[in-house]
């Protein structure tokens, strides 16, 4: 599970308090169904889709409620235990209203082509999946191929409260203009080798990786198999599987159990639960088993978050735990860790990553053309 940071929110837009809406499962027997309803409850979301952060925010969760009545807009079937796949109605267009709170700078009558700062639209954005598994709170958007952002024809997921973005994935593209795409610069300075991706989600590095670099072989593992499974159905996991059958390899389970035979060429960290870093990566000890977990010359880079982050408990403030984790690995490797910050000073994320400094020329020679300003992005992490 994994999210990213960067600039702050700029629009949000807003649903009124529609009442009830039924969910109710497809069944051969019509007589007699359970069905949910949900509640939208001044239901809103902020867009902090940048270079780094995204986070789709929602202010009250909304509570899922047994309902007697098959009355239903939405239907759902069972693909598995844990997943859910939601056949969608569109929503009126009156059930929505634009909320101008926050960064009412951005608003201008005149026309202007939209960025990953500007929010998208309600009416531009599906629900394609919501549910509860036994370890996060998961939410499908698809943003439609018509809005004036960038984010445009993406498919988002959403797996805590607050709603931090964990997956992204285009129809026609594998780059995302996210922290996604600085994972996907690791491959050129490791030594050949497999590269393990701790945090795998729907898996938007590996599926980057994987088109990049024919030679590359990647191991993913993830806690939770319901995002696994809503991979499959809305991300394109399963054809990935099927393009890559000797170049993919998931896995269900800890990923700080993570191990292959001969080591890691590379190893990713994506490592959140409930918005927040996981706390195991304070404590040096893992980074000293993950240092073991590597051939010579392997490194790890890691999605460390940021102030943009925000957990669940209102306790894991995102810039202190990123830096707990940092001095963390900083116990470890000394001054041999680097680091990437995305965004501006307030509302930051990065990323870290160990071992001495490529030759920077050579790094962006080896990257396609639209990664190569990555490189020139890290400097040396200041313990202080």
């Amino acid at each position: 599970m994994g999210c990213g940071c960067c600039t702050g929110p700029v629009l949000i837009w807003a649903v009124k308090s529609v009442g009830p809406i039924h969910f109710g499962p497809r069944r051969a027997n019509k007589k007699s169904h359970s069905s949910y309803s949900l509640h939208y409850q001044s239901l809103f979301v902020k867009s902090f889709l940048s270079e780094g952060k995204m986070r789709l925010q929602l202010n009250k969760e909304i509570t899922l409620i047994l309902h007697p009545n098959q009355n239903s807009v939405h239907f759902f079937k069972p693909i598995s235990r844990n997943l859910v796949s939601f056949q969608q109605e569109l929503i009126k267009r009156r059930q929505f209203d634009r909320l101008r709170v926050q960064f009412q700078e951005t608003q201008s009558s005149s026309p202007k082509k939209r960025t990953q700062d500007d929010g998208i639209p309600s009416d531009d954005v599906k629900i394609l999946a919501k549910f509860k598994s036994r370890h996060n709170f998961i939410r499908v958007l698809e943003v439609s191929r018509r809005a004036e952002h960038p984010f445009a024809g993406s498919r988002l997921l959403l797996l805590d409260g607050p709603g931090n973005i964990h997956s992204i994935s285009h129809l026609f593209k594998s780059l995302t203009n996210t922290y996604f795409d600085v994972f996907a610069t690791l491959p050129p300075i490791l030594p050949s080798g497999p590269i393990g991706i701790l945090g795998f989600g729907a898996g938007s590095a590996a599926r980057a990786i994987l088109k990049l670099y024919p030679e590359v072989v990647i191991h993913g593992w993830e806690l939770d198999p319901s995002v696994i499974a809503v991979g499959k159905e809305f991300f394109g996991l399963s054809k990935l599987e099927k393009d890559y059958p000797n170049r993919l390899f998931m896995y269900i389970g800890n990923a700080l159990e993570a191990k292959v035979k001969g080591g890691f060429a590379g190893i990713l960290v994506d490592l959140f639960s409930e918005g927040s870093l996981i706390p195991e990566l304070e404590n040096p000890n893992t980074w000293r088993m993950l240092a073991r977990c590597l051939m010579k010359g392997g490194r790890v880079m890691v999605n460390v978050g940021g102030s943009c982050v925000e957990a669940e408990d209102p306790r894991r403030d995102g810039k202190v735990v990123m830096e707990r984790a940092l001095k963390a690995m900083h116990e470890v490797y000394g001054d041999k860790l680097w680091i990437l910050r995305l965004g501006n000073g307030e509302d930051d994320s990065s990323l870290a990553l160990t071992g001495d400094l490529p030759d920077i020329a050579a790094w962006k020679l080896a990257l396609p053309r639209t990664l190569r300003f990555y490189p020139e992005m890290w400097a040396p992490y200041n313990a202080t």
